[in-house]
């Protein structure tokens, strides 16, 4: 049941928002009650929170496995996690959408758990483009940490515009974005 409420509350999240989402609602579309809800959640917030925890944890495991991959280089680690970012649109696009969206309705308590959670995604990305550089891969002037923003705003912001079952497709996407990049910092 956890798992359902989850599930319903992150697709009215979405449609609605958090503020606009109620715990009414939130059981009424379920047809479960109140102390359903209550069992599981302390308040709308928790679940919200539940909601980032899994998706920023998600990331960050994707990411792990990614960069301890020995068989490719920096280029193709960062490929692939381009790649990972667009289609985690397909695969779990409105949790991205209320993870983005909905950061902003949590508590600083919370936020104090979520923020090293995603600025480790960051500096894990860093860290591949300052090896990248070590490695003579990329362009020895390479400011690693703004890259690092403009690759994460570019690839993230896609769940804005990103549709999976449009024209052009996930890794045609990602081609496109990690070509743009690596025009600008491949050594040449």
């Amino acid at each position: 049941m956890k798992e359902r409420i989850t599930e319903q509350s992150i697709r009215l999240f979405e449609k609605k928002g958090f503020t606009e989402t109620s715990i009414q609602d939130i059981v009424d579309s379920l047809g479960v009650t109140k102390g359903t809800f209550y069992y599981y959640f302390s308040s709308k917030e928790e679940l919200l929170m539940d909601i980032h925890i899994s998706y920023i944890n998600d990331l960050n495991a994707q990411q792990e496995l990614i960069l301890g991959d020995t068989t490719k280089n920096c280029k193709e680690k960062l490929y692939d996690i381009v790649y990972m970012l667009i289609k985690n649109i397909e695969l779990d696009g409105p949790s991205a959408r209320v993870f983005f969206r909905e950061m902003r309705n949590l508590s600083e308590e919370h936020l104090s758990e979520i923020i090293p959670k995603r600025d480790r995604f960051r500096l894990n990305l860093q860290g591949l483009l300052d090896e990248g550089k070590d490695k003579g891969e990329f362009t020895q002037n390479l400011k690693s940490d703004i890259v690092a923003f403009g690759i994460l705003g570019i690839a993230n912001w896609s769940y804005q515009w990103f549709n999976p079952s449009g024209k052009t497709s996930d890794q045609e996407v990602t081609n496109i974005f990690v070509d743009m990049i690596l025009q600008g910092i491949e050594l040449r």
